[in-house]
């Protein structure tokens, strides 16, 4: 009797392992194990409603990249030192005068922006600026190739695997193209150097052509900051000097307070 439950309960398990949906592959260390992990979340992803195009288009030929592996693990703390080494190579002249130019040249947008989230245009336009030199550099790396080799890396698998779902949703919705999703080496993306889950929660159509664009639209870079710092308790109007409670949301923009203060500064920079 005790041999046939046992071998009824084997039975039973393989039964279970059999009608359930293949587990992910893996995480590694190493190029090895990568394309067969890389089979198995484009199962997984299909299997969580991302269509079967959509995942060839952005994952077919991806190959795992060793440089990404280099750069994730010789990060150094580019935030730290005093404030005023930190604001005095980003809060620049010529990025200030650039600044005033896109204040006056986006000024109509920037007006509906406040109106509809309550932020007001100088801290939109100086995080723009400290992001990507509004616009001119916004990374040079493959975005799926990047996010698929960190999310197969075992060192932070789950953050980076949800990064690369929300980068197929992205694509899924029509927001952008594969080709076109170029970024920094950690998978952040467009003018304002979204994560793509952030891009996926945050990022708004303000010139009303039906799509989300924070690789060419400045006018989405815009709005979807706002929206963002709208998100997280943005006072609207109310200020955002060192001490407040806007000043406070800012670390849910970045954590460094030195980047914080710089972004005040900026801004401030900016009105005077």
């Amino acid at each position: 009797m005790r041999l046939f439950i046992a071998c009824l309960c084997a039975l039973f398990s393989l039964a279970v392992f059999a009608a359930a949906p293949a587990s992910a592959a893996q995480c590694g260390n190493d190029a090895a194990g990568f394309p067969a992990w890389l089979d198995s979340f484009k199962q997984e992803a299909v299997s969580e409603g991302i269509s079967e195009d959509v995942v060839s288009a952005a994952l077919s030929g991806v190959t795992y990249n060793t440089t990404v592996i280099h750069l994730d693990r010789s990060q150094k703390k580019t935030f730290g030192g005093t404030f005023e080494q930190f604001a005095a190579g980003r809060v620049t002249g010529g990025r200030i005068a650039k600044g005033k130019a896109m204040m006056q040249r986006y000024a109509g947008v920037l007006s509906q922006i406040q109106s509809r989230f309550g932020v007001q245009p100088e801290i939109l336009v100086a995080i723009w600026g400290m992001e990507t030199d509004y616009g001119v550099v916004s990374g040079k790396m493959p975005v799926f190739r990047s996010l698929a080799t960190l999310a197969y890396d075992c060192r932070r698998s789950d953050f980076f695997r949800n990064e690369l779902m929300s980068a197929l949703k992205i694509v899924q919705r029509g927001d952008e193209t594969p080709s076109a999703m170029i970024g920094a080496w950690a998978g952040e993306i467009g003018q304002a150097q979204f994560l793509c889950s952030n891009y996926l929660k945050y990022a708004v159509d303000m010139n009303g052509d039906g799509r989300r664009d924070l690789i060419r639209t400045p006018a989405d870079v815009l709005g979807s900051i706002a929206n963002l710092l709208q998100a997280h308790g943005w006072s609207a109007g109310g200020s955002y000097e060192v001490g407040s409670s806007n000043f406070g949301v800012l670390s849910e923009w970045n954590k460094s307070t030195n980047y914080q203060k710089a972004i005040v500064l900026f801004a401030e920079k900016l009105q005077s």
